[in-house]
């Protein structure tokens, strides 16, 4: 059966069409990609205001048009951290669904990080032992470890890359102390989860997704996407640690020069190599792959799996 995902994220609403069935590869037929920035919207009071839920439900509405052209047969709408923690998540839920007939799911950030970490075991396999999975959205960092498909410890910290960028780096380029004060909040953050997941012993695989990750190891040296999904491709910290330097000191259009930085994207880059680099240092991580595979595609493999019991 064709189904759509519906990502509501603080960057991007991303409808992804895919081919599914239980049992198969989700096959993707279709994406449609608006950029919103949901997470730079917030007012003083932290909740989206009248222009920015306007904005989303066109946005939405022109979703279940392209949703409708493809022929999908069943949505999966869902909403992460933005709307989760906007003050009136309620009204805008209400807003969306009275306005468009769309009730998303708004997803907690440790259900985020288990659908994602089902995404990771999926693509890598049951050989791959126990993962280490990292995730820089755009309002939230997840992390999760284990060696089944549930992971044994999954977390969310509030360090996503557009959230960081819009509350701590103003200056284009930011500040050096500005660069530094973030530095120091990121690792603090991150250090005090590090025991939960230490007591579990050393990952055989430290996996990331999510498009920080891929920008990140696209400009230290990974292959292009067009030279397709099985390519592997690694990011190095020694790499990443060359980096962050250089990016404190562009500009954001120096940024979206540089090879497979999208312009979009280019402003939050800092911010999420800081926290990738803090995440590879306190986590002791030299070298980590990245999987194409993500939360969208953990929802779809979550309901195919549901769709197989019921059959």
């Amino acid at each position: 059966m064709r189904l759509g995902v519906l990502d509501v994220g603080s960057n991007t609403v991303h409808l992804l069409v895919v081919d599914a069935h239980p049992g198969a590869r989700p096959l993707p037929a279709h994406s449609h990609k608006v950029e919103l920035r949901l997470a730079q919207l917030l007012d003083e009071d932290g909740a989206i205001g009248h222009d920015g839920v306007d904005k989303l439900i066109t946005v939405v509405h022109e979703a279940l048009q392209a949703a409708e052209d493809k022929g999908v047969e069943e949505m999966l709408p869902f909403a992460t951290s933005a709307v989760r923690e906007a003050s009136n998540a309620d009204d805008v839920l209400a807003r969306v669904k009275d306005e468009t007939g769309v009730e998303l799911q708004v997803l907690t950030g440790a259900e985020e990080a288990r659908l994602t970490f089902l995404a990771v075991r999926r693509w890598f396999g049951w050989s791959a032992g126990k993962l280490l999975v990292l995730d820089i959205g755009g309002g939230s960092l997840e992390i999760a470890y284990g060696i089944d498909e549930e992971p044994d410890a999954a977390v969310s910290l509030p360090l996503g890359a557009g959230r960081l960028t819009a509350g701590w780096l103003p200056g284009d380029p930011p500040a050096p102390d500005d660069v530094r004060a973030l530095r120091r909040h990121v690792r603090a953050q991150i250090a005090r989860t590090v025991g939960e997941f230490s007591r579990f012993g050393a990952p055989d695989h430290v996996v990331a997704t999510s498009k920080t990750f891929k920008q990140l190891a696209r400009i230290g040296g990974a292959a292009r996407s067009t030279e397709g999904l099985y390519v592997q491709r690694d990011l190095k910290r020694q790499a990443l640690e060359s980096w962050v330097p250089k990016l404190a000191e562009m500009t954001t259009a120096q940024r979206a020069a540089l090879p497979g930085v999208s312009e979009g994207r280019a402003n939050q880059l800092l911010a999420g190599a800081l926290v990738a680099e803090g995440a590879m240092d306190l986590f002791e991580v030299e070298t980590l792959e990245v999987c194409p595979w993500a939360l969208r595609e953990g929802v779809i493999l979550r309901r195919l799996d549901h769709m197989g019991t019921t059959t």
